[in-house]
């Protein structure tokens, strides 16, 4: 098979080739039929009558065989019109309890469209493309969470889709590096994000999208995908706004290094992967293709032991590659040399995740031991541990932390632990919102989420990681849990920043409490949720400047 290089359209021909694409509106009971570059598809009526959807859609051929880890390659075109009823397989991925019943293979790579405008003839709608979290080891775009007709229904047309994850998406090795024509591997998941992005600009037009108008969004390494995109000379052009939900850093924070915005040196994933690949039974690339992706992903899902974070956490081993051709430079490489893709973006944490707990949830981790999972920080409720953490942390500014976050029993030591994880996520991001914008003309928005959805573990996970998403997405209607009058409130005003961000790429209209656009001069972010104002990033300047020398102290990604 002939393997094709991806390579970026420019909007203008990619918008020219996706006008040139039909519709036909639905007869005797037969769903809308959109004509894509591929062929015909048929979508279904969405839980409303003026919503379409479209399910399963290949944006790239089947990666199998000779075209496992290799760039995405463009679909077969077929004949007739495909049904677009059902989602798409998900991405090989480890098994456990949020793989229950669902579908996997390898031939995976589709995408699902949400749109009121698929017959309105002339009407164009902004687009916002959905990247899924899930530590670049699982994840899929049918997760119910993810439903995209609550933004769709306030005049967006969303996607989502699946990318490679583990070792078929991030598996990196000298052999695969040389095969490639650029001297890289490992990043094949981003290139299939990529290759959806290239999707949408081409095909969007007929679904009532405008590809003009593209916002990237994700939550955990989606977050990651999108500062990846917006990191990536391949990507340029291909959106105008990101949405990274949790997780924008300073290069300088350690938690950098293992939460889902982490990333490798290729030689560092190439000795890795040729470690991976030898314990798998595969000598050379033939071998590995061949092998049966069952058995090619035993055992994926493991930590990265190598990565020094200054404290227990350690990131995924498999995981995104600064290799020179999709991430030329890594974070601070490319604050640096400004040369980040020039696009708005709105980012934020979640009051309870990367070392931050309900208060209501400290005695039962008082009862837990072991260490934490892949991309999850240590969580301090003992004062023998926040100590301990303190000390391996911070080193020669151990006693100044203690300071400032001071404790003498267990119930002081883990209130402290989480003011000062909360304090670092706000003030990392605020500090990487200073350096961004040096590179960037377009404005930052950046936020705090507080509001625990209900359910019954909610005393034990309050604003956890992930907790936003069915309120930014406007879909409570889409996951079992018992709602209340007040997260519809909640979810409604929520969703509604999100589609003006969207539409406008500024969060603010009328009727809202106003989300001041990021000030390096004035040290607030915006807390979403359970209020809706401006707050400080921190208590006091103290703070602020102790954070500021830390991350300064460190070696910088």
């Amino acid at each position: 098979m002939e393997r094709k290089c991806l390579r970026r359209l420019p909007l203008m021909l990619a918008a020219g080739l996706a006008l040139s694409v039909g519709v036909q509106a639905g007869e005797g009971g037969k769903g809308p039929v959109i004509k894509t570059e591929a062929g015909w598809v048929e979508g279904v009526a969405g839980r409303h009558a003026d919503v379409a959807v479209f399910k399963g859609l290949p944006y790239a051929a089947p990666p199998v065989g000779d075209l496992r880890f290799h760039a995405p390659t463009p679909v077969k075109p077929w004949k007739g019109t495909r049904k677009a009823d059902r989602f798409g397989a998900a991405c090989p991925q480890p098994t456990g309890p949020q793989t229950e019943g669902v579908v996997m293979d390898e031939d995976c790579l589709t995408l699902n469209v949400w749109t009121t405008a698929a017959h309105k003839t002339g009407r164009k709608l902004p687009v916002y493309v959905w990247i899924y979290g899930g530590g670049f080891i699982g994840g899929s775009g049918s997760q119910p969470e993810f439903d995209g007709e609550g933004l769709a229904r306030q005049g967006v047309v969303v996607v989502t889709f699946n990318y490679r994850v583990g070792a078929l998406g991030f598996l990196a090795t000298p052999e695969l590096s040389r095969e490639s024509g650029h001297g890289a591997s490992g990043n094949y998941g981003l290139l299939d994000d990529i290759a959806a992005l290239q999707w949408v600009q081409k095909n969007i037009v007929a679904f009532g999208g405008d590809p003009a108008r593209v916002t990237i969004g994700g939550q955990s390494a989606g977050a990651g995908s999108v500062g990846f995109m917006a990191l990536s000379p391949l990507a340029k052009g291909l959106f105008r706004q990101g949405i990274a939900q949790s997780h924008s850093r300073h290069p300088g924070d350690p938690d950098l290094r293992f939460l889902s915005v982490s990333h490798r040196k290729l030689a560092d994933a190439e000795k890795a992967g040729v470690a991976y690949a030898a314990a798998h039974g595969g000598t050379g690339l033939a071998q590995l293709r061949a092998m049966p992706w069952q058995k090619l992903i035993e055992g994926s899902n493991v930590i990265d032991d190598s990565v020094d974070t200054g404290t227990q956490a350690k990131p995924p081993l498999f995981r995104p590659v600064i290799d020179g051709w999709v991430l030329p430079r890594n974070y601070s490489q490319t604050l640096r040399a400004r040369s980040q893709n020039k696009v708005l973006i709105v980012t934020g944490n979640n009051r309870d995740e990367t070392g931050s707990v309900p208060e209501t949830a400290f005695d039962f981790l008082r009862s837990q031991s072991g260490p934490p999972r892949a991309g999850s920080p240590a969580v301090n409720v003992r004062l023998s541990d926040y100590q301990a953490f303190a000390q391996r942390k911070f080193g020669p500014m151990a006693d100044e932390f203690l300071k400032l976050y001071p404790a003498s029993n267990d119930e002081e030591a883990a209130k402290a632990s989480n003011q000062a994880a909360q304090d670092n996520n706000r003030i990392s991001t605020f500090l990487w919102a200073s350096a961004w914008i040096k590179g960037s003309q377009f404005p930052v928005y950046t936020y705090f989420w507080t509001h625990a959805p209900p359910g019954r573990q909610s005393e034990l996970r309050g604003a956890y990681h992930g907790s936003e998403i069915n309120y930014a997405f406007g879909n409570l209607y889409a996951t079992d849990r018992p709602w209340t009058q007040d997260d519809e409130a909640v979810a409604a005003r929520m969703s509604h920043y999100w589609a003006n961000i969207i539409k406008t790429g500024n969060p603010n209209s009328a009727g809202l409490p106003v989300w001041p656009r990021y000030d390096p001069a004035r040290a607030q972010v915006m807390e979403l949720g359970n209020q809706w104002r401006a707050i400080p990033v921190a208590a006091s300047k103290a703070r602020i400047d102790f954070w500021r020398r830390f991350y300064a102290s460190q070696t910088a990604w």
